[in-house]
């Protein structure tokens, strides 16, 4: 079980806070992300896009979507269609501008969703993306339980999700730079005082690796892999269902 790490210091539920904090950033969120990313987030999901494309997926679900960056880069697997869910409402009208603006809006459709309870038949689906997001979840292994039910036999899971860096002094530099320097930028610009100091503590408290697989392998996933990215600042884990 992961640690439970919160948003902000209140009674109401992990779920309720986050969606409060990508409510309060939602503006901010897509200029703060390629500013504190360096734009390597790009980098990123380019390498879970080519991992995904030899599946050769029509349908696909993107987990946590946000804005909808990833859920737009999906469509370059040669999907027919994309369906993103999000707890943010604030996340998604962002997003939803940017796919009409792409005119994209007859190939993806985002809605209100909650990923420990997708609001999706079984087997439905030929391949869900997670970006950034499984450490958000309330119930890690009931999110990726309900990942397994909506995913058709043989259907991967592609998961992108922060790690820690092993090596030195590349350690020592993350650990300054994601527990000081990005919160204090995250705070000036997005104006939420919490926000970047949460996505410091969840990254730390987060199962990566072999921890996160058995996460995968309890629900029923196979073929279960971790490729660490950037010295490890990033982990692409993919499985089938």
């Amino acid at each position: 079980m992961s640690e439970r790490v919160t948003p902000y210091q209140s009674d109401s539920s992990k779920k309720e806070q986050v969606k409060t904090m990508f409510n309060n950033i939602a503006g901010r969120y897509d200029l703060l992300n390629r500013v504190l990313s360096l734009r390597i987030d790009v980098y990123w999901r380019n390498n879970a896009i080519k991992a995904l494309k030899k599946y050769k997926p029509q349908q696909i679900l993107d987990v946590a979507c946000g804005t909808g960056d990833f859920t737009i880069a999906a469509l370059k697997t040669g999907a027919t269609s994309v369906v993103g869910v999000d707890i943010s409402e604030q996340m998604l009208e962002v997003g939803k501008v940017k796919i009409k603006n792409k005119k994209l809006d007859n190939r993806i459709t985002l809605m209100e969703g909650d990923s420990e309870n997708l609001q999706f038949e079984q087997n439905n689906f030929d391949a869900c993306t997670v970006a950034f997001g499984v450490r958000n979840f309330e119930n890690l292994q009931k999110g990726i339980d309900e990942i397994f039910r909506v995913l058709k036999p043989g259907a991967p899971i592609v998961v992108l999700e922060f790690s820690k860096p092993k090596s030195f002094p590349f350690k020592q530099f993350y650990n300054f730079y994601f527990s000081t320097i990005l919160p204090a930028i995250g705070r000036l610009i997005s104006g939420d005082s919490r926000a970047y100091t949460y996505l410091f503590e969840s990254v730390s408290a987060f199962p990566e690796g072999d921890a996160f697989i058995q996460y995968l392998k309890n629900a029923g996933f196979k073929n279960c892999t971790c490729k660490r990215l950037s010295l490890g600042i990033c982990s692409l884990y993919i499985a089938e269902k």
